[in-house]
């Protein structure tokens, strides 16, 4: 549950750290591709994703997703900084990684159903389902309200860090 509310966070809580971002990469002409990277790779990865796990295993197709879309959260909130080279690609930095986080959440979106279809009796899934698709709302809710938090008190490259602690975990379990 906590990696499908990763994922559908992640799709909006950035939307309110976005002028803070543009202001910062002076990025203005491209600040639509920080979502639209996220949603296509998502879009493009998730009936690999579940082939793959038709054919490999889901818990190992779904521990690999979480570390894509754990490498993608930590290289986008590092996006632009002096590590990586100075803030004068930061806004193109910030769109390829936004992708491979996008490439991960396709993964994590659906391993859950996937895990939840082998897991639970037919005769439940439909509340599980459910269950899923709450966790789907709350979270379009909660992203921009999370964001706007983040944005505002910490900087926003803690709306991707806030990934790695709870992705992290689900590796470990």
């Amino acid at each position: 549950m906590i990696a499908m509310m990763l994922a559908m966070l992640d799709n909006m809580i950035v939307s309110t750290s976005l002028p803070i971002i543009v202001r910062e990469f002076d990025g203005l002409n491209h600040f639509t591709w920080v979502v639209t990277a996220y949603v296509l790779g998502t879009t493009v990865s998730t009936p690999i994703w579940g082939k793959l796990g038709d054919l490999y295993g889901r818990k190992s197709v779904f521990l690999t997703s979480i570390g894509i879309f754990l490498v993608g959260s930590a290289l986008s909130g590092m996006a632009g900084s002096d590590m990586l080279g100075g803030p004068q690609d930061g806004m193109m930095q910030l769109i390829a990684f936004r992708a491979v986080q996008g490439l991960g959440a396709g993964g994590l979106m659906v391993g859950v159903m996937a895990i939840i279809g082998d897991l639970v009796p037919p005769r439940e899934r439909g509340r599980y389902q459910g269950m899923m698709a709450g966790i789907m709302a709350i979270a379009m809710v909660a992203g921009p309200l999370l964001g706007g938090f983040i944005a505002d008190n910490l900087s926003w490259r803690w709306a991707f860090y806030i990934n790695l602690p709870s992705a992290a975990s689900r590796c470990s379990s």
